[in-house]
């Protein structure tokens, strides 16, 4: 479910903007398309926007072309199973059985559920009502937060982190708040999400910090080595509203893309719409009463030298008349903020992983170049991992 520098600058998260207006539109942009765009934005009402207007087609700047991948069958077992669901409460009394669960599901699908997480449903339930009561707020009370604006805002409200970048925009509305290592002032925030926001970003990041700890057991490397990198010193929050779509096969919630991140911690609500790309299908992600989902993030397989995979995924247009899907991303990665030691580090396939004849898949990188790269080409379909492949990396697929 999903966008990160400062002069960059460095601080630039999961899926925000860097710019106030457009910059220069990409080959086959016209100036009509380039004005329904900036029309769409100034009114700094959102998709929502266009729904509380009564509209009755999906506009032409939300336009997908039909995509030929096969979605599966609901009713085959098979795919109905594919996302692994797997018990923490053994964690501790089962591990290296916890372990095994993770490894397969980190290394074969790159999605898994997990239950008694120990993220309380208070904050749950809490986090998913009040994510919707700000975007069913009017327009007008919302607007204030409505910016493109990352250098200066640690908390923002906009529709599409790639409006002016990809080909076609998506059928949502998000709210982004940079979480840790620094979290904004209360008064930073919407009140809607004022109390319930700080406390579910601390113990989403806590579960990520558990999860890595099973990671870095599953590749086989000492307990603490992700933490150590750095892998969840940043988190990001990024809450998505999926309004009704009076046309869903003419659009997107979210197009396909993997995440720039460590890892992903996901909270959905029960309407359901996030699928993952497994074996050339569109597999769905179903909601399961009482779990979160965690997806490997690229920079994760791109540290484990393509052992875990991240692996594309997309949330379909919401097909319901009258109600709206909600979703809650906490996204993991380094502080990226001034102040860190790691902004400016070279991230590579850790080094025990190279060993015994498999040679590095990706080159190094810092964490800012790869989001930098993610950032300018948008949500246009093209995996951003396979920027930094290494060439002789094809042969060994």
């Amino acid at each position: 479910p999903l966008h990160y520098h400062q002069s960059f600058n460095h601080r630039r998260l999961i899926f925000p903007n860097s710019i106030d207006r457009p910059p220069a539109m990409p080959s086959g942009y016209d100036d009509d398309r380039l004005r329904e765009l900036k029309a769409f934005d100034d009114t700094k009402a959102g998709v929502k926007g266009l729904v509380d207007a009564g509209v009755t087609a999906v506009p032409r700047i939300f336009h997908h072309p039909p995509d030929p991948t096969p979605v599966a069958s609901a009713a085959d077992a098979a795919d109905a199973d594919a996302i692994p669901v797997i018990d923490l409460a053994r964690a501790d009394a089962d591990r290296d059985r916890v372990v095994a669960q993770v490894r397969s599901a980190a290394e074969s699908v790159g999605f898994f559920q997990v239950v008694n997480h120990g993220v309380p449903a208070r904050l749950t339930d809490g986090m998913l009502a009040a994510v919707r009561r700000f975007n069913e707020r009017p327009a007008a009370a919302k607007a204030a937060f409505y910016t493109r604006d990352a250098a200066r805002r640690r908390v923002r409200f906009n529709s599409n982190f790639d409006l002016f970048e990809s080909p076609a925009a998506n059928w949502r509305d998000t709210l982004f708040c940079q979480a840790a290592p620094d979290p904004p002032a209360p008064e930073e925030l919407p009140a809607d999400v004022r109390g319930v926001l700080p406390e579910y970003a601390g113990a989403a990041r806590r579960l990520a910090s558990s999860v890595l700890e099973l990671l870095s057991s599953a590749l086989g490397l000492e307990t603490g080595r992700l933490g150590g990198m750095g892998c969840a010193d940043g988190v990001s929050v990024v809450s998505n509203y999926y309004p009704p779509c009076p046309e869903p096969e003419a659009t997107v919630g979210t197009a396909r893309h993997s995440d720039p991140a460590f890892l992903t911690v996901l909270l959905q609500d029960g309407m359901g719409g996030l699928q993952a790309l497994l074996g050339g299908r569109w597999v769905d992600v179903p909601p399961v009463a009482g779990a979160l989902v965690v997806n490997v993030g690229d920079l994760l397989e791109l540290v484990s030298n393509g052992r875990m995979r991240s692996v594309e995924h997309r949330v379909v247009a919401n097909r319901s008349r009258d109600a709206a899907r909600v979703s809650v991303a906490a996204f993991c990665n380094v502080d990226l903020g001034r102040e860190s030691s790691r902004s400016g580090r070279l991230y590579g396939p850790i080094a025990e992983l190279t060993a015994g004849g498999d040679p590095p898949r990706y080159r190094s990188t810092t964490v800012a170049e790869f989001l930098a790269h993610y950032d300018g080409k948008g949500l246009d379909g093209r995996p951003a991992l396979h920027h930094f492949r290494l060439p002789a990396a094809a042969s060994l697929d």
